[in-house]
C-alpha cells in the first residue's frame, strides 16, 4: 500500500484510519510499549507553551497530544485537526477532550490565517502525508514569528545490536497483534511498511529546513526508533 501516490494514497490512509479508529489508542500503546504517553509529554515541553498560548496539533487522531497540552499548560487554546472524521469522533468522547477545539482539515490546506499559532505539533502523522515539505510549509505559514514546529515521528532505528529485535517486533509481531485486535490486518501491515520507507532523522530535518523552518534540531529516543524534531520560524 505504501507504493500508492497522490490522492490515491491520501484516500487509502483516510479509509485505513477510519477503520481502525476505535482501536487506535490501544495499538499505539502496544506498538510503543507504552512509551507514547511520555513522548507526547516531551513534545509539549519542547513546544515551550505559555499560559493562554494558541497551539495546533496536525493529524491529531484522537487528540491525545492536545489533551496532554491542556494538562500541562493552563488556559491554552488548543485545536486538534485531522482529515478522518472517525478519529475525531472517538477523540471527542475521551476524558480531557472537552476543552479541545476540533477541526476536520487536510494537513496540506490548513483552514487558518497566517501567523495564528504559537506552536504547531504533530505525532506519528508526517510519514503518512502525500507531500511532507508542503505540510511543513503550511505549519510554518500558520505559525507566529518565533513560534515552534514540533514533530514526533517513528524513524528507521539506528544500526545497533538491538536493531534486529526491534525490526522483528515491529515488522512481524505488530501486524499480527494489530490484525487480531482491530480485525484490519492490512492497516498494521501498512504502518510498519510506512516506517521502513520513511526518512531518516537527518533527512526529515532537511525537509523541515527546505520548508523554511530554522535552527531545526532533533532528539532520538527508544533505541533510535523515534525522533522529536523542533524547528523555529
Amino acid at each position: 500500500m505504501t507504493h500508492l501516490q497522490g490522492q490515491e494514497r491520501a484516500d487509502y490512509v483516510r479509509d485505513m484510519f477510519a477503520r481502525i479508529a476505535r482501536h487506535y489508542d490501544l495499538m499505539n500503546h502496544l506498538m510503543s510499549m507504552g512509551r507514547d504517553v511520555a513522548w507526547r509529554r516531551d513534545v509539549i515541553r519542547a513546544a515551550a507553551l505559555q499560559p493562554g498560548a494558541h497551539v495546533l496539533d496536525v493529524a491529531t487522531g484522537t487528540g491525545d497530544m492536545m489533551i496532554e497540552a491542556l494538562s500541562q499548560v493552563p488556559r491554552l487554546r488548543a485545536i486538534g485537526s485531522d482529515f478522518t472524521f472517525e478519529m475525531i469522533h472517538v477523540g471527542q468522547g475521551k476524558p480531557g477532550a472537552q476543552s479541545v477545539r476540533w477541526c476536520a482539515a487536510d494537513a496540506l490546506q490548513l483552514p487558518f490565517p497566517d501567523e495564528t499559532f504559537d506552536a504547531v505539533t504533530s505525532g506519528f502523522g508526517v510519514r503518512n502525508f502525500v507531500d511532507r515539505e508542503a505540510a511543513f510549509r503550511e505549519q510554518r505559514r500558520v505559525l507566529k514569528p518565533g513560534g515552534r514546529v514540533v514533530c514526533l515521528e517513528i524513524s528507521r532505528p539506528s544500526r545497533n545490536l538491538l536493531r534486529p529485535f526491534f525490526l522483528l517486533y515491529f515488522d512481524r509481531l505488530v501486524p499480527i497483534a494489530g490484525g487480531l485486535i482491530s480485525g484490519e490486518p492490512d492497516a498494521y501491515t501498512y504502518l510498519p511498511q510506512s516506517v521502513n520507507e520513511f526518512l531518516s532523522p537527518d533527512e526529515l530535518k532537511n525537509v523541515m529546513e527546505s520548508a523554511g523552518l530554522r535552527r531545526v534540531t532533533y532528539r532520538r529516543l527508544m533505541l533510535g526508533s523515534v525522533a522529536i524534531h523542533v524547528g523555529l520560524k
